[in-house]
């Protein structure tokens, strides 16, 4: 949690500076959203600044995805959907993109005039670069969070800019992708408020599980991740002869395949017991990863960066559709650490079960690799 002391240091230094605070509370904004890995560690930061019971007021600029609006609104956060559009490599689609730059800027820069910010914070994804922009105009304080190992396109595209007051970034990996002149500060990934207070590990209370079980997590991130769900599917039997239980975080649009896959694993290995939970998604992550002793898992920043806390061993199947594969090089710091295995993700599930399986066969059978990766 380092990165959000450094943060609040410099909010409190950046906000004593400002005539606003004379008569308001200082204003932070956070811009960015789009997915759970740009929202998650801005909310740490956050709660981080409320658990210093901190006057602060926060309002998030955000994009118009439903995932903005759930998540914010459970963090009971002020919400300003921007109309931004990502950028796109088609040229006939320039247009509307800087039309609705441009109006997303200028609806900014009036907020801002209305009430100046303390600090504006870049949390990630196309929706920071409009108010990063405006405040950069108006010479308010500007940060980035960069918790992927590889900046995206719009941080890479901010952190050019002079006026930017600094970048924090999760690991020193990323330094070597910003020019020199940039203000990069190595502060590691703020993580929702669970992962700060670590749970005991309930299985039984919180998911139906045998407490004292091996368990493996298997998780897509929000949405879950197909080629990862159909590799476990055709896994199911190996499994469920192993003595574990699973726990299978599918998203919606897998569940009841993967579920029916462990059922038929679970009849097929009879008389032997073969405990396991197939859920769409799970609030409870924190609880899901300390009573894990091993997890398969996409390789979002936010989501290496809850597994670093607990401490667990993980497999990590990067996302592949990404033109820069940017969880290939999230997971990369962890393989080298010989804290996880890196599997390419082939786009193919059978093909994804022939790589995983006896990597997991390994693994699930041996106490002490799996201690030492999460040494």
């Amino acid at each position: 949690m380092h990165i959000c002391v450094s943060f609040i240091n410099m909010v409190l230094a950046g906000a004593t500076g400002t005539q606003q605070v004379m008569t308001q509370n200082p204003w932070i904004v956070f811009a960015g959203g789009g997915t759970g890995g740009h929202l998650f560690p801005a909310l740490g930061v956050v709660e981080a600044l409320r658990g210093r019971s901190l006057p602060v007021d926060v309002t998030f600029f955000c994009t118009t995805r439903p995932i903005d609006g759930e998540v914010l609104g459970r963090a009971g956060l002020e919400a300003v959907p921007q109309s931004v559009l990502p950028f796109t490599s088609k040229p006939w689609r320039w247009p509307a993109f800087l039309r609705q730059w441009r109006r997303s800027v200028t609806s900014c820069h009036r907020a801002f005039t209305a009430r100046r910010p303390a600090v504006v914070v870049g949390a990630g994804g196309y929706a920071s670069g409009p108010p990063v922009h405006a405040a950069m105009k108006l010479g308010i304080p500007t940060y980035l969070l960069n918790p992927d190992a590889l900046p995206g396109r719009a941080n890479r595209w901010l952190a050019r800019r002079k006026d930017l007051s600094g970048i924090f970034a999760q690991w020193p990996v990323t330094k070597k992708h910003f020019s020199s002149s940039a203000r990069v500060i190595v502060a590691g990934c703020p993580v929702r408020p669970a992962f700060r207070a670590l749970p005991d590990a309930h299985l039984d209370r919180h998911f139906g599980l045998v407490p004292e079980r091996k368990t493996l997590l298997i998780t897509g991130a929000s949405q879950g991740a197909r080629t990862i769900n159909e590799a476990l599917i055709d896994l199911a039997d190996q499994i469920a002869r192993t003595g574990w239980q699973v726990l299978h975080l599918s998203g919606t649009a897998d569940r009841d395949r993967v579920e029916q896959a462990y059922a038929r694993a679970a009849e097929n290995c009879r008389p032997t017991h073969f405990p396991y939970r197939v859920l769409a998604f799970s609030d409870l992550m924190a609880e899901a990863m300390v009573g894990a002793d091993l997890i398969v898992s996409r390789a979002g920043a936010s989501s290496l960066a809850e597994i670093q806390v607990v401490g667990k061993p993980s497999v990590l199947l990067p996302y592949p559709f990404h033109r820069d594969k940017h969880q290939w090089h999230n997971a990369a710091v962890l393989s080298e650490a010989g804290a996880a295995v890196l599997i390419d993700d082939t786009r193919d599930g059978r093909r994804n079960a022939e790589l995983l399986g006896p990597i997991l066969a390994d693994l699930m059978g041996d106490d002490n690799k799996r201690d030492g990766m999460s040494a």
